[in-house]
């Protein structure tokens, strides 16, 4: 494959305007929304003093990062459907741990509506780490002999296999508690069906890599600010950060089977069309 066919993405599109737009409203809907929140966090900071020290940095890097990569490569038609499946998938882990007791938020709602919006604006972040991610593959895979290719993709096929195996070994001690809860055989079925399904098992690595790099930082932002505490007490236990990585490829296969089924109803539909127009 020629460099010239691998373009880089673009940083802005049309797109990107219009999604940090809805970016931003969406922050500032979620501090109206829940100011008493937001009022009890600024009560902590000394105004009159070195206000600088009270200040979240760590806060405001993670959303200035995510910021950043939302609007890289934006495309409405496509993220749409990331955001609408990061709402569902959010709101269904957020409930599976609060009703299960894994972890708590500190205003002790089971699960909090104003958190949910995190899980889209993290999906679309993660959406853009993996492609950036994928891309620089691509140009490696460029400059290297076909026979060389082959063994890197043995390599992640194995690789593949070594982080999921040992992801559900961390999954299995960290639930062990909650075994006797529906809602958590389901998550662990769930799981294994998707490690054990691989579509690409390359892009899966990627996109585990990159919700891991990412949730580590959320997760370590959360538990040390005690906005939410696992059941562990630790900040953070090392399943969690590697379960964002989970969530993010449990998120990737649902918009692929999302976006097949799209499809599949327009091409149904234009054919009924067809057939009566005839």
């Amino acid at each position: 494959m020629s460099l010239r066919r691998i373009s880089a993405p673009k940083f802005w599109t049309s797109d990107s305007s219009i999604l940090l737009g809805g970016f931003f409203v969406t922050i500032i809907l979620i501090i109206y929304i829940w100011w008493p929140l937001a009022e009890e966090y600024f009560a902590y900071v000394d105004w009159n003093g070195e206000w600088w020290r009270y200040i979240d940095w760590l806060l405001i890097g993670i959303f200035a990062f995510m910021s950043i990569t939302i609007v890289t490569h934006a495309n409405i038609k496509r993220d749409l459907l990331i955001i609408f499946v990061g709402l569902c998938g959010g709101l269904a882990i957020e409930s599976w741990g609060t009703q299960t007791n894994l972890w708590h938020y500190y205003t002790a709602e089971r699960p909090p509506l104003w958190i949910i919006p995190a899980w889209p604006i993290a999906s679309l972040s993660i959406d853009r780490i993996t492609r950036f991610l994928n891309f620089g593959l691509q140009r490696l895979q460029t400059l290297i002999p076909s026979q060389s290719q082959e063994t890197l993709d043995s390599m992640f096929k194995i690789l593949y296999w070594l982080t999921f195996t040992s992801f559900l070994i961390l999954m299995l001690a960290f639930i062990a508690p909650t075994f006797d809860k529906s809602y958590t055989w389901f998550s662990l079925g769930l799981c294994m069906l998707l490690i054990l399904t691989p579509t690409d098992h390359r892009f899966a690595l990627l996109t585990f890599i990159a919700g891991s790099a990412l949730g580590y930082y959320l997760e370590l932002w959360g538990t040390t600010r005690e906005c939410w505490t696992y059941y562990t007490y630790q900040t953070p236990p090392v399943f969690v950060v590697f379960a964002h990585g989970m969530a993010a490829v449990a998120f990737w296969r649902a918009g692929l089977l999302l976006k097949i089924s799209i499809e599949r109803f327009k091409g149904l539909n234009w054919s009924s069309q067809r057939k009566s127009s005839t």
